[in-house]
C-alpha cells in the first residue's frame, strides 16, 4: 500500500501523530501550571493541587490504545436542516477530547452530542452523515480503515469487518472498554438521562456490564459538576469482578468513580460467620425491615411524669400530657429515630419558653438551647427516647426468642423466627460471629436511626443475585440520585435470587425505573449460546434467548474424557490460540485441577489476577465465574457444577453461567453423564 501524502491511510496516521502530540502538549500545559500565587491558603492549595494531579492523570496517552477510532463527515453547513457540523468539516471520534494549540478540536469525545451519529446513524436514518469511517489498529498503530457512505443509495448496507474484528479481538488482561463498538440499542441506554433509573436485562455476551460503565462515563461528561458534588459508585458482586472491570473507566479518562461490593457498603461489623440457606433467605427478606422498625421504635416510652426545669429562682413544669403530645407528634412525622431524638429536647425546651413568654419574660434562642441541655430535660429524653446502637438491636433480635416474637408478630411465622435465632446467646457485639446477611440488617437499623448519605448515581451489576434487604441497602445510597441496574434473571444463583425486575426496582426504592432488554449477543459464539440456551426453559422460561450476531461462529465441542490429564490436554490445545483461556470447574475440583496443571508445567492464575502474555490460563471456581470472560474456556464436568448447588434450579443457573464465559471457543469435558437438560 502506498505511503505517499495522497494515501488516505498515510494522512490518517499523520492526524493520529499530530493528535498524540497535541495531547502531550495539553498534559505539559497542565504540568507547568504554577499555583503558588493563586490560592488563598494551604487548604485551597491542596485541593487545587489534587485537581491538577487528577487532570494530568486523565490526559495520559495510553500508547497501546487508539486515541481515536472513528471519523464522521457531515453533509451540511451550520444552520442547515439536521446539521451538527460544518460543510466539509470532519470529526474524529475518540476516548477523550484533544485540541490543538489554538483550541481547535482534533479529537472529539465520544460522549459529545456531535459524536452520537457515529453509533446511531444508518442507511435508513443517516442523520446528515455523508461518511462514517472506522479505523483498525494493531496495538496503538493505525493499520486500516473502512468507509460507509450513508447518503449514497447505490452503496448497499453491509456489516463492518473492522467492527466485527474489534468485537472478536482476543483479550489478555482486564476488561476493556467497548467505546468503538457500541451498538445503537446500547447507545440509547448509555445516553439516557441522569434523572431516571434504568434496569438492563441482558443475557450473556450482550454487553450489559460495559453499557453500565459507559453510562457512568457519559453521565460524568454530561453532568460533571453535579456528580462531582454528589459522587458515583459502581457495585459489583465480588473483588475478582471489580478487579476485572477496574480499568474501563480510567481508559475513558474517568478516575473519580468508587468501586465496591455490597459487603463493603454494609461493613459496619466484622463478618466471621455464615448462615445456612434457609436463614439467609429470611434475613434477606424485606419483611425484616418492618421487624427492625418495630423493635427500634418500641424503645420509645410515652412519658408519665412531668419535666421540671429549674432556672434561678423559677421552676418551669411541662406536664406529662404535653410531653405525650410532643412525642406522638414526632412519631407521627416518621422522621429518623436519631433525628427525632435530637429534636425532642428542643421541643421540650420550646414548651418551657412558651411558659416564660406568658409570664412576661423575653427568652431568646440561647435560652432555649440552655434549657435543652438542662439536666432534667436530658434525663427525660434518655428515659423517653433512649439512644440505640444498631448492632445491639440486631443482636438482641437474633438471640432473644421472646423479643423477636414480640416484634415479628404477624410478620414472621414461628418457624421462620426459629430459623434465624442463634443457637447460642451472645452478650457482646464484638463476640458475635456476624454473617453477611446480619451486616445488612445492621445497616438497615443504622439507616432507621440516621439517614445514609445519598450519591448522585449508582451502578449495580450482577443485580439478580441480591436479596430484597441488599437492594434496600443499595437503594438508600441513591435516594436522591439515580441508578443503573444490570443483570440477567437466568443467571441468578443465590437462594434469594431476584424473580422479577419490577420486584427488584421496588425494593431499591425506584419503582418508576425503566427496564430495557438486550438480546443481541456480541461476545458469545452462536454454537455456544445455542447450547447454553437449552437450559433457559428450566431456569427462566419467560426470557428471550440471546441471539448471537457474530459472523465468526467460534469453536464448540463436547468431549468425553477419562480423567484429569485429558482436561489438562484440552487446556493446552486452547492455549495454542491467541488470547486468554479459562478452566472452569466445580469448586471442589479446583485443588485437583491445580495440582494437575502444575505437574504438566502449565502456569495459571486465580480469578481477578491479570493475565499476561506469559500466563494466559485462569483456573476459575464455578462460584466465581459470573461476569468474567475468556477467549477460550474449558468447562469441566457440568454434572459436578450442577450437583454442587443446594437445589437443581440454582445448579442449572450456575451451569448456564459457566457455559457462557467463552468469547471464541468452548470445550465441555465430562466423565460423568451430562445433565439431561443439556441432552434433551
Amino acid at each position: 500500500m502506498s505511503t505517499s501524502a495522497d494515501d488516505p491511510l498515510s494522512r490518517e496516521r499523520s492526524h493520529l501523530a499530530s493528535s498524540r502530540a497535541a495531547l502531550r502538549a495539553m498534559r505539559e500545559d497542565v504540568e507547568a501550571l504554577d499555583i503558588k500565587d493563586v490560592t488563598a491558603n494551604w487548604v485551597n492549595a491542596e485541593v487545587l493541587a489534587h485537581q491538577i494531579d487528577e487532570r494530568i492523570k486523565a490526559l495520559a496517552d495510553l500508547s497501546d490504545t487508539p486515541l481515536f477510532f472513528g471519523r464522521l463527515d457531515y453533509l451540511h453547513a451550520p444552520g442547515a436542516e439536521r446539521s451538527e457540523g460544518a460543510e466539509g468539516e470532519r470529526f474524529y471520534i475518540g476516548r477523550r477530547h484533544v485540541h490543538d494549540a489554538v483550541g481547535d478540536p482534533m479529537v472529539i469525545d465520544w460522549r459529545a452530542p456531535v459524536s452520537q451519529p457515529f453509533y446511531r446513524a444508518s442507511k435508513k436514518d443517516p442523520q446528515d452523515v455523508g461518511l462514517r469511517r472506522r479505523f483498525g489498529y494493531t496495538g496503538g498503530d493505525l493499520t486500516a480503515y473502512e468507509d460507509e457512505h450513508l447518503s449514497d443509495p447505490a452503496e448497499a448496507a453491509r456489516t463492518s469487518k473492522l467492527l466485527q474484528q474489534e468485537i472478536e479481538r482476543p483479550r489478555v488482561g482486564p476488561m476493556r472498554d467497548i467505546v468503538a463498538t457500541i451498538q445503537p440499542e446500547q447507545d440509547e441506554i448509555v445516553r439516557s438521562g441522569l434523572g431516571g433509573t434504568v434496569c438492563v436485562q441482558g443475557g450473556p455476551g450482550t454487553g450489559k456490564t460495559a453499557v453500565g460503565l459507559h453510562r457512568v462515563a457519559y453521565l460524568l461528561y454530561a453532568h460533571r459538576e453535579r456528580l462531582a458534588r454528589t459522587g458515583t459508585l459502581v457495585i459489583g458482586p465480588n473483588r475478582s469482578f471489580l478487579h476485572y472491570i477496574e480499568q474501563v473507566l480510567p481508559a475513558l479518562g474517568e478516575l473519580a468513580v468508587r468501586q465496591a461490593t455490597v459487603d463493603d457498603l454494609v461493613g459496619r461489623v466484622e463478618v466471621r460467620g455464615t448462615d445456612d440457606a434457609a436463614a439467609a433467605v429470611i434475613k434477606g427478606d424485606a419483611r425484616m425491615a418492618e421487624v427492625l422498625r418495630r423493635a427500634l421504635y418500641a424503645q420509645v416510652t410515652l412519658p408519665t411524669e412531668p419535666v421540671v426545669v429549674v432556672r434561678g429562682s423559677r421552676r418551669w413544669r411541662v406536664p406529662s400530657y404535653e410531653l405525650v403530645d410532643i412525642v406522638r407528634e414526632l412519631l407521627d412525622r416518621e422522621i429518623r429515630y436519631g433525628a427525632a431524638r435530637e429534636a425532642l429536647p428542643q421541643r421540650i425546651a420550646h414548651a418551657v419558653l412558651v411558659q416564660m413568654e406568658r409570664s412576661g419574660e423575653a427568652p431568646d434562642d440561647r435560652v432555649q438551647d440552655a434549657v435543652a441541655r438542662n439536666t432534667a430535660v436530658k434525663a427525660a429524653v434518655k428515659a423517653i427516647w433512649p439512644a440505640v446502637e444498631p448492632a445491639k438491636l440486631v443482636l438482641r433480635l437474633l438471640t432473644d426468642a421472646e423479643y423477636l416474637a414480640e416484634h415479628a408478630e404477624g410478620v414472621l411465622s414461628e418457624d421462620e423466627r426459629k430459623t434465624i435465632l442463634w443457637a447460642r446467646p451472645v452478650r457482646a457485639v464484638r463476640a458475635a460471629k456476624w454473617s453477611a446477611a446480619d451486616a445488612v440488617l445492621i445497616d438497615e437499623a443504622t439507616d432507621l436511626i440516621q439517614r445514609t448519605q445519598s450519591l448522585g448515581h449508582v451502578v449495580l451489576d450482577e443485580a439478580q443475585d441480591l436479596s430484597p434487604m441488599q437492594y434496600r441497602a443499595v437503594g438508600r445510597r441513591c435516594t436522591t440520585g439515580s441508578a443503573t441496574v444490570l443483570g440477567d434473571l437466568a443467571q441468578g444463583t443465590t437462594p434469594w435470587a431476584t424473580r422479577s425486575w419490577a420486584d427488584a426496582l421496588s425494593h431499591l426504592g425506584k419503582p418508576e425505573g425503566v427496564v430495557e432488554e438486550l438480546t443481541a449477543g456480541f461476545r458469545v459464539p452462536t454454537d455456544v449460546i445455542t447450547y447454553a440456551s437449552r437450559l433457559l426453559p428450566h431456569i427462566a422460561p419467560d426470557l428471550t434467548p440471546v441471539e448471537s450476531v457474530r459472523e465468526n461462529p467460534g469453536t464448540f465441542e463436547v468431549r468425553p474424557v477419562s480423567g484429569t490429564a485429558d482436561v489438562v490436554r484440552a487446556c493446552a490445545e486452547l492455549l495454542r490460540n491467541e488470547g486468554s483461556t479459562g478452566l472452569i470447574a466445580a469448586d471442589t475440583k479446583i485443588p485437583t485441577l491445580a495440582e494437575a496443571l502444575t505437574e504438566a508445567g502449565i502456569g495459571y492464575l486465580s480469578p481477578g489476577e491479570e493475565t499476561t502474555a506469559q500466563t494466559r490460563l485462569t483456573l476459575v471456581p464455578a462460584s466465581l465465574a459470573k461476569g468474567l470472560e475468556y477467549d477460550y474456556v474449558v468447562l469441566d464436568e457440568p454434572r459436578a457444577v450442577l450437583d454442587a448447588e443446594p437445589d437443581e434450579r440454582t445448579g442449572l443457573r450456575r451451569l448456564y453461567v459457566t457455559l457462557t464465559r467463552a468469547v471464541s471457543g468452548l470445550i465441555v469435558t465430562h466423565g460423568a453423564p451430562l445433565p439431561e437438560q443439556l441432552t434433551s
